[in-house]
């Protein structure tokens, strides 16, 4: 990256709290995701690097491709040839190479140490490490960039997730993940079949090849390993190390490994506040308690972190690559008849998905829509806006206008219910609420063109604040009053944030009606969380030492843009 000019090299002190999370959320949201940065001076023995998928050209560079549609073609001979009917025998050795060719990527463990054990501190200590506190209200630090490892306990399955790790002491931490990740279910098998208590091995890996980090974060089905996928992206496996104490492998590659385990007889324990990617605090839950045995590191080892908070962040840019690299697997797997799939950076990743398909028929998006809430993590999804044509799905403008032609609210809106990600402090109930599709395809038959004539008003949207007159238009979309409605990225990233559809969003009149606005006590079953905003002392310290960082001219904070929305000094709303 240094040698493309896609790294800023900062060599005065940043410090980790607070600070470091300032400079890197003006970068990422600079034109372009701005550059990767390496902090230097940390206060610890190990630099920090932030950014470094913040832009499309690192990612791309990150995963080894040159396009994103390399991967895919790759992908698509590979799944025809494994899910294509094997009618002959000689169709079925035709089959062989293909898996030869896949086997060959599959990881493999090497004897000795490797490269991320070159370095064994006498007694793990955590408050070694850089971790990061990016936000004024969390809990506290947390290790934001982690590859989770662990084992299903019948079958030894590995797992490779992310989930961020709350630093509680010099060797304990918290582990969030929620109850729909494949670690969790890890955990909860080993707790079944250890009805007496027992010692659940966990190891975390940080940096090695950036492709892990990707491999963590990817929609993987269960029991297939994410070093697979690795493998097959550097067309190469990956060479695991055995732990020093714990029974799982890791990269021998890693900058730094966290080994320790989670007793099933501790009691869970309070974690966060956390800013999160939604753009608001995630508030405090209950989660295991991680007891750290070892820490081993690299020498000259990069600590890697990343930051989240309101969109757009580095992590935009791993959901774009997801989007592309698993459109075939989709495609092939729930809806062939799907062209195209894009998630909105103000989506944060899941809220609103925009599916565009070759319609043969009516009732065809309503199809293609059941058939991704019930897949992975499209299961978390909100909002479904189906579409057919040429229209480039990125092209908000033109996809309006596509709206404006062939959706009519009565009969083109489909209500279902069912999950939602943890995170999503809207819920009526936690983790569970109301899904929409919208269907903007073109009709196919004389009844459908008919019943779609009667859609009324030719204008689209409105966006209101609450308490305004409805206008006459097909979906009015209502904010608070401090919201800049002429803010179409901040009105589409509270559209998706703020809503239960099963609560929020109803048919009135020929109209599609959504209340974005914040909710009060008396509706939601929880308190609501604020938007994530530095403090005016953090902002006012990077100011000063800007013209030291080498970033060129100085950065308005994002956060003065969002401050007049928060409501209050906490995590939520008091």
């Amino acid at each position: 990256m240094e040698q493309s000019g896609e790294l800023v090299r900062i060599r005065t002190f940043v410090d980790p709290v607070l600070e470091i999370a300032e400079v890197a959320d003006r970068v990422a949201k600079s034109a372009g995701g701005g550059k990767a940065l390496l902090f230097e001076n940390t206060g610890t023995a190990f630099p920090v690097a932030v950014n470094l998928y913040g832009s499309p050209s690192r990612m791309r560079r990150a995963l080894g491709v040159a396009s994103y549609d390399d991967v895919e073609r790759s992908l698509t001979a590979l799944f025809a040839g494994l899910l294509q009917p094997k009618s002959t025998l000689w169709d079925k050795l035709k089959l062989l190479p293909v898996l030869k060719q896949a086997a060959q990527w599959a990881p493999k463990i090497v004897g000795g140490r490797g490269a991320c054990q070159q370095v064994v501190m006498p007694q793990p200590d955590l408050s070694k490490l850089p971790a990061l506190q990016c936000w004024p209200y969390d809990g506290g630090r947390f290790i934001t960039l982690p590859a989770v490892h662990t084992k299903d306990p019948a079958t030894g399955a590995r797992n490779v997730g992310m989930y961020r790790m709350q630093v509680m002491s010099n060797n304990t931490t918290g582990m969030h993940w929620h109850r729909h990740k494949t670690g969790a279910r890890h955990f909860a098998a080993f707790a079944a079949q250890h009805p007496d208590g027992g010692h659940f091995p966990v190891a975390v890996a940080l940096g090695g090849d950036p492709v892990y980090a990707y491999c963590a974060t990817a929609p993987m089905p269960d029991n297939l390993d994410e070093y697979l996928l690795a493998g097959f992206l550097r067309r190469r496996p990956v060479e695991l190390v055995r732990c020093l104490t714990q029974p799982l492998e890791v990269p021998t590659d890693a900058d730094v490994v966290i080994e320790g385990y989670i007793d099933t007889r501790d009691p869970l324990v309070v974690e966060g506040p956390f800013g999160d990617h939604t753009g608001f605090y995630s508030l405090e839950d209950r989660y295991p308690l991680l007891h750290v045995t070892c820490i081993t590191h690299r020498r000259q080892a990069v600590y890697p972190a990343t930051v989240v908070g309101v969109p757009p962040q580095e992590d935009a840019c791993m959901t774009q690559a997801t989007e592309r690299i698993f459109l075939t697997p989709i495609r092939l797997v729930i809806a062939p008849e799907i062209v195209d799939i894009h998630m909105p950076v103000e989506g944060v990743a899941h809220n609103l998905a925009i599916v565009k398909i070759k319609k043969e028929y009516p009732g065809q998006a309503l199809k293609v829509a059941h058939g991704l809430w019930g897949a992975g993590q499209m299961m978390f999804n909100k909002i479904m806006i189906v579409v057919d044509g040429e229209t480039p799905l990125t092209d908000y403008p033109a996809l309006l206008r596509r709206l404006s032609r062939h959706y009519a609210p009565a009969t083109d809106t489909c209500f279902s219910y069912g999950p939602l990600d943890v995170l999503d402090h809207a819920a009526t109930t936690p983790a569970m609420g109301g899904k929409l599709c919208i269907d903007a395809t073109q009709p196919v038959s004389e009844p459908e063109s008919n019943r779609r004539n009667e859609r009324g008003d030719s204008r689209l949207l409105a966006c209101i604040h609450k308490g305004d007159p409805i206008p006459r238009a097909r979906i009015v979309a209502m904010f608070d009053r401090q919201v800049d409605t002429d803010d179409f990225a901040t009105c589409l990233w509270l559209l998706g944030n703020n809503i239960d559809v099963a609560r929020d969003c109803r048919l009135e009149h020929g109209q599609l009606v959504i209340d974005a606005t914040a909710k009060p006590a008396q509706i939601a079953p929880r308190r609501w969380p604020n938007i994530i905003c530095a403090h005016a002392a953090t902002i006012a310290a990077v100011d000063a030492k800007w013209s030291q960082l080498g970033l060129g001219d100085l950065i308005v904070s994002p956060s003065l843009r969002y401050r007049r929305l928060s409501q209050g000094e906490a995590a939520a709303r008091d």
